[in-house]
C-alpha cells in the first residue's frame, strides 16, 4: 500500500495487489507427518525455520526466518514501541498540538495543559499523563487515524452512529488502549514468534510498513461497533477491548487475508 501525505486534511490511501507467500523450502513430507500439531504454536516451539498453517485444504508455510525487509521494518515498530512520551521533547508536543489541530481544525489550542483536551476524552488536562501505558506510538495512533480516516475518525470522536450509552467510553483514552491491546495480540517484543498471528503479521508488515497504524483503525472501528452492539456501558470497557481482541485474530487468520486492507472490518472504515 502507498501513501501520499495531505497537509491539510487525509491521506490517501492507494491499494496494492495482494501479495504472495514465500513458500519455505521444507519438503511437503514434514507437514504430513505432523498433521496433529499443524495449526499449534508448538510448531514453532521446536525451532524449524517455518510454520505450518493449513488453508483451504492445503498447506501453506508462512517463514519466521525474517528477510533483511522484514528485519528492518520489525526493528524500527520495536523502536517506535519503547519510545516513551516525554513532554519536554519538542517533537512529542508538536505531535500533541498536531492531533489537536487534525481534531479540531477550526478551534483554537489554549495550551499542552488545557480543560480543552477533556473534550477529547483525556482523563484530565494534561494528556501526557495517559500516555504512560502505551507510550509515544499511541499518540502516533491517533494522529494516524485522524488524518487518513478523518471522517470515521470523526464519527467515532462524536460518537455520531447508533445508540449511545449514558456513561460513554473516553475517545482518546480508549485509543491508548487499543493501542496497548495490539502491541499484546502481536507479541512483537518477544524475541521468538510465538503465534501465527504474529507471523501472519509481519508477512503483511514486509508489503506494508504502516501495516500496525492501518490495524489500530481497523480495531477502534471493531471496538465501537462491538460497544454498540452490546449496548455496553463504561464498566464493560475491557470485555468489549477482550472481544475486539477475538474479532481481530480470527480475521488476520482468514485464509483470504494477506493485507489488512483484506480484513472484513476493513469496510467500517469506508
Amino acid at each position: 500500500m502507498g501513501m501520499e501525505r495531505n497537509h491539510g486534511g487525509c491521506m490517501a490511501v492507494r491499494s496494492l495487489p495482494p501479495p504472495s507467500i514465500p513458500k519455505c523450502s521444507h519438503p511437503a513430507s514434514v507437514a504430513n507427518a505432523d498433521d496433529q500439531t499443524c495449526g499449534s504454536p508448538r510448531w514453532i516451539e521446536k525451532g524449524l525455520s517455518c510454520v505450518c498453517m493449513k488453508r483451504k485444504g492445503t498447506y501453506e508455510r508462512i517463514c519466521i526466518n525474517l528477510t533483511p525487509l522484514q528485519e528492518q521494518r520489525l526493528q524500527r515498530l520495536k523502536h517506535r514501541m519503547n519510545v516513551y512520551f516525554d513532554a519536554s521533547r519538542r517533537e512529542h508536543q508538536e505531535a500533541l498540538r498536531a492531533l489537536w489541530y487534525a481534531t479540531y481544525p477550526n478551534k483554537e489550542l489554549s495550551g499542552l495543559i488545557s480543560d480543552q483536551w477533556k473534550e477529547m476524552g483525556w482523563q484530565g488536562r494534561d494528556p501526557s499523563t495517559d500516555f504512560r501505558g502505551a507510550g509515544f506510538i499511541s499518540l502516533e495512533n491517533l494522529l494516524f487515524f485522524a488524518k487518513t480516516f478523518c471522517n470515521s475518525f470523526q464519527r467515532l470522536l462524536n460518537k455520531q452512529c447508533g445508540k449511545r450509552a449514558t456513561w460513554e467510553y473516553p475517545f482518546a483514552v480508549a485509543g491508548v488502549n487499543i493501542t496497548f491491546m495490539i502491541m499484546q495480540m502481536l507479541d512483537l517484543q518477544s524475541t521468538k514468534a510465538r503465534t501465527f498471528v504474529r507471523a501472519v503479521f509481519i508477512q503483511m508488515l514486509s508489503e506494508d510498513e504502516w501495516a500496525f497504524d492501518l490495524l489500530y483503525c481497523v480495531a477502534f472501528m471493531v471496538m465501537d461497533k462491538q460497544w454498540l452492539e452490546r449496548n455496553a456501558s463504561y464498566m464493560e470497557f475491557n470485555e468489549v477491548l477482550k472481544s475486539t481482541r477475538a474479532q481481530l485474530e480470527r480475521e488476520l487468520l482468514m485464509d483470504d487475508v494477506m493485507r489488512i486492507e483484506d480484513m472484513p472490518s476493513y469496510s467500517l472504515l469506508l
